[in-house]
Parts: C-alpha cells; sequence; structure tokens
C-alpha cells in the first residue's frame, strides 16, 4: 500500500470526522484561535497605526518596533508565554497576538503615511474637520495597505496557529503533534495539508474581502498593494 493510498483512507476514515477528535472540531477550534488572535491585535494594532500615520509622528519607532517583532520567532514567544501562562490556551493566544500585530501597525501607518498632504489640505479646505478628513478620505485611500497587513496577520497566523497543540490546546495542529508523538507520519502528513489548505483558503477569501473593502475608484486606479516590510517594499526592514 502506498503512503498517498494511505493519506487517503485517513481521509476517506469516518472516525476523523466525529467526535471531538474530527476534523471539523478541530477545524473550529483552529479558527476560533486564529480569529480571536487576529481580532485581539487588530483592536490593538489598528488605533495605534492609524493615529501614528495620521499625526504623521512616531513612525521610525512603530516601524522598528514592528520589525524587531517580526524577528523574533514565533517558538520563542510561545516559550515565553507558556513560562508566564502555564499549559492551555493562553500562551498560544499570547504568542499568536504578538505575531500578527507587526503587520497591522507598520501596513495601517504606511498606508495613512501614504495619502498625499495635498489630498488632506484639499479634504480641510472644503471644510472637512479632522474626523472626517481621517475616516472619509484618509483611511479609505490607505484601505488597500491596511486590508495587505491584515490578510498576511491573518495567514502567518492560521499557519502558525499549529504550535497550539504544543501546549495542550486543540486546533489542527494536534494532528501533526500526536502524529509524531505516535510515529504516525500519515495522520502528521495529513494534518499539515490541512493547515495548508486552510492558510490558502482564509488568503484567498481575504484577498476577495479586501478588493470589496477598497473604494471602487481605487480599485480602477490602484495597482494591488505588496504587505509593507516585504520583500520589493521600500519600508523593509
Amino acid at each position: 500500500m502506498t503512503f498517498l493510498h494511505q493519506v487517503l483512507q485517513w481521509f476517506a476514515d469516518p472516525s476523523h470526522w466525529q467526535g471531538t477528535g474530527g476534523i471539523p472540531h478541530r477545524l473550529a477550534e483552529h479558527l476560533l484561535m486564529s480569529g480571536a488572535s487576529v481580532g485581539t491585535a487588530a483592536l490593538i494594532a489598528l488605533p495605534l497605526g492609524i493615529a501614528l500615520g495620521h499625526r504623521r509622528r512616531g513612525g521610525f519607532y512603530a516601524i522598528n518596533v514592528s520589525n524587531v517583532g517580526r524577528a523574533i520567532p514565533s517558538f520563542a514567544l510561545l516559550v515565553i508565554a507558556l513560562q508566564v501562562f502555564g499549559i492551555g490556551a493562553r500562551p498560544a493566544f499570547v504568542a499568536l497576538v504578538a505575531l500578527a500585530i507587526p503587520p497591522i501597525v507598520t501596513n495601517s501607518y504606511a498606508g495613512l503615511m501614504g495619502v498625499e498632504a495635498d489630498i488632506r489640505e484639499a479634504a480641510r479646505g472644503m471644510g472637512m474637520r479632522e474626523r472626517a478628513v481621517l475616516f472619509r478620505v484618509e483611511i479609505p485611500i490607505a484601505m488597500p495597505l491596511i486590508m495587505a497587513g491584515l490578510r498576511t496577520s491573518a495567514v502567518q497566523v492560521v499557519a502558525t496557529a499549529t504550535l497550539a497543540a504544543l501546549v495542550a490546546w486543540g486546533g489542527l495542529g494536534r494532528y501533526i503533534v500526536d502524529g509524531l508523538a505516535q510515529r504516525d507520519f500519515v495522520q502528521v502528513f495529513c494534518g499539515a495539508v490541512l493547515v495548508a489548505l486552510l492558510s490558502i483558503l482564509v488568503e484567498l477569501g481575504l484577498g476577495g474581502i479586501q478588493a470589496l473593502a477598497i473604494p471602487r475608484g481605487l480599485r480602477l486606479t490602484s495597482a494591488p498593494e505588496r504587505p509593507v516590510g516585504y520583500p520589493d517594499s521600500g519600508l523593509a526592514a
């Protein structure tokens, strides 16, 4: 029996689709952990990045702190959080939030900074107050970069959430961790496939949401944005 045939048999086994150890339950755990982490990171990072970009100050510190955050390995963050919070969901949650914050801060700041001064002044000249300038002019123009940061964070978190299984949390990472412990490499492979497929679906889904969130005029005139601080970006570390 070939390895591929064993993989197909594993997915065809009804026991792998039922109960707390089944794929639907593990998938729900994975999405819950990932969604909560990205949502919390966005609540922290978006106001910070937008405020700094709008005020045109503090950018040096925001970008460099974000770059330092990206430089710390996810596993190192998990180990540190494990020592502080102990076994369970908390250390995984803290590590994933810390992983998700840097791209959101960097991209939201860069998006606001990218709004031309002439556009801001024209909006003020039309009688717009500062709040209206921010929400009706700056944020819509910055939306491509803001959404790129959110998408980058979400994909990274979904892929890295497999580490949660190392601290006794669930998710799709359980198939990998348990499979390695049992030397069941078919289960390990299937777990990796599930995580990879989920990451691809999240990337495609958020890409579609990004296209809908960008104002129609910008969709027609602007090229796709690349997350700041990554290859081909002028703000790379």
